[in-house]
């Protein structure tokens, strides 16, 4: 005896997406009912790049400090790093 068909037809794909859009959408609403508002792309930018900048000041800080605690080791990894580099370039 033949089973019952289980696989998923394009209509309930097609249905299914929609549904899932309805729903994105009203949370979007409900957000928004809040009084919430997105921030223009250029102030979102701003902040990441702020964000970027006091992360990029943490490392280099950090990269001092341990260049000024072990100066020779820094110095055999700059090497090593060069010798890498120019067997790369090399090639």
């Amino acid at each position: 005896m033949a089973e019952p068909r289980t696989s998923v037809l394009p209509e309930d794909i097609i249905n299914g997406a929609a549904t899932e859009t309805q729903r994105l959408e009203q949370e979007a609403d409900a957000i928004l009912a809040k009084g919430v508002r997105p921030l223009p792309i250029h102030e979102a930018v701003r902040e990441d790049a702020a964000q970027a900048r006091v992360w990029a000041d943490q490392r280099v800080k950090r990269a001092r400090d341990a260049i000024r605690d072990e100066p020779v080791r820094a110095s055999l990894y700059a090497l090593g790093i060069g010798v890498i580099i120019g067997l790369l370039a090399a090639r």
